[in-house]
């Protein structure tokens, strides 16, 4: 996947938003609560982070082209740093899942609001 169809892929779940953050990264949250952030270096190579299962987290942060996701690592985050060691549906499924586990945490009210339960 390029940057462009990550971007599209996150804005098309389920009342996904985004907001431009910190100059350069694309912020997709649901219910204001951040479950991928996708950005280009300043060498121009895509980076996109996102939150995995506990359990899964040294799994994904010892894998080549993935690493601790910088100032989100103790929430359990991973960012890809090489698109290429990550097929497309397994990038699809993990910002997917990422977007389900930041849903559930989300207050009762809000998922009844949103239809997320």
């Amino acid at each position: 996947m390029n940057i462009v169809q990550i971007q599209k892929f996150c804005a098309s779940l389920p009342h996904a938003l985004s907001e431009r953050k910190w100059e350069i990264d694309y912020v997709y949250t649901i219910g204001s609560k951040m479950f991928a952030v996708v950005f280009v270096d300043r060498a121009g190579k895509p980076h996109v982070s996102f939150k995995v299962d506990d359990d899964l987290f040294l799994q994904y942060a010892d894998r080549p082209g993935f690493i601790p996701a910088p100032y989100l690592a103790r929430a359990k985050w991973v960012q890809v740093k090489d698109l290429k060691q990550i097929g497309d549906a397994e990038l699809r499924a993990l910002i997917q899942r990422s977007y389900h586990i930041v849903a559930a945490k989300l207050t009762k009210k809000l998922r009844v609001a949103l239809a997320l339960l």
